[in-house]
């Protein structure tokens, strides 16, 4: 357990840096923006390691026993998840446009999707930390003040991309998903 509290503390801390007004003094410590943004990259990863590492080591404990019978609400949640996910790592689109961060949008409705399937502790921690902090995210860069000035005007095309690569991921992580993270799906 103590492997996905520190990496979940680590992850997150490291994405709030901007919001807690840390990121020019870390830019000033490492010496320039690059070196900032490799060094943030690599302890992103290492927090990423760290919770892969923990959740899969943590002891199974139950808190609450969902529903076995409401496990497609989850289905249903993460197929807009992967598509918002998509959405926000791909040129300037519709989604992306209004949305400004879908790509959080798409985390909270992951969190909350594994949340409503899984009612273990670790994944209570996993799952729970993720979606405040993206929820928090999104909520506070939607309320700042950003300008658009020099963004690409968005095109449909993207919108297009995000929802076909979207549901091709969303099946492929479906149908895989017992190899991938040790839990198999049942959509019957």
């Amino acid at each position: 357990m103590f492997g996905l509290l520190l990496g979940l503390l680590l992850f997150i801390g490291l994405h709030l840096t901007r919001e807690f007004g840390l990121r020019p003094l870390l830019i000033e410590r490492c010496g320039s923006e690059n070196a900032y943004k490799g060094a943030y990259s690599l302890l992103a990863m290492l927090g990423l390691a760290f919770i892969i590492w923990g959740k899969a080591t943590a002891p199974f404990i139950m808190l609450w026993q969902p529903k076995f019978e409401l496990r497609s609400v989850s289905h249903m949640l993460m197929i807009p998840a992967v598509i918002l996910v998509i959405a926000g790592n791909i040129p300037m689109s519709y989604t992306r446009h209004h949305l400004r961060n879908p790509m959080l949008a798409g985390v909270t409705l992951w969190g909350l999707a594994h949340l409503w399937s899984n009612g273990d502790l670790a994944s209570a921690l996993l799952f729970g930390t993720m979606l405040i902090w993206a929820g928090f995210k999104f909520l506070y860069l939607g309320l700042k003040n950003t300008s658009r000035i020099g963004q690409s005007s968005p095109a449909a095309f993207w919108d297009i991309i995000a929802l076909c690569s979207g549901l091709i991921i969303y099946v492929l992580t479906s149908r895989y998903h017992g190899q991938m993270f040790g839990v198999g799906l049942d959509f019957v």
